[in-house]
């Protein structure tokens, strides 16, 4: 690896340090129907967005609700903080498409039709709002890094 290459990898690695997030891939939904879930709890509370999860009636926000928990558990564990202490917010989600498995349905006078089953994935991050806990994280990635 060169010298710019390691340096930039060095550089993604140290912000990344002060960022909790959590990945759900390949969930066998279409990406279109869980945007219509993470659009409902993007940039709210979490407390709020777990409360609004769980009543939803979608079948999408099972699986959002528990990759909520795991991203406020990863920030718990990298932090060392509690979540409710910290006011934390779902600063960023995004559900790009995944893998499609495509089969195919006969139909009338031997023809077929094509089904794509599509997937996605999701990323949802967590951030808190506090600037005081704020800069104590930044603080303590960077003491890590150094």
């Amino acid at each position: 690896m060169g010298a710019r290459k390691k340096i930039a990898a060095d550089n993604r690695k140290a912000a990344n340090k002060s960022k909790y997030w959590a990945i759900l891939r390949n969930t066998p939904t279409s990406p279109r129907k869980m945007r219509l879930v993470a659009d409902i709890i993007r940039g709210l509370e979490v407390n709020k967005a777990l409360d609004i999860l769980a009543h939803t009636n979608k079948e999408a926000a099972p699986r959002l609700y528990k990759l909520l928990k795991s991203a406020i558990a990863n920030f718990e564990a990298k932090s060392g903080l509690r979540a409710d202490e910290s006011s934390l917010i779902i600063s960023e989600i995004r559900v790009d498409g995944g893998t499609m498995l495509k089969r195919i349905q006969a139909a009338p006078q031997g023809r077929a039709h094509r089904i794509r089953k599509r997937s996605n994935h999701v990323t949802l991050a967590v951030d808190t709002v506090n600037p005081e806990i704020k800069e104590k994280l930044i603080n303590q990635a960077k003491e890590a890094n150094a």
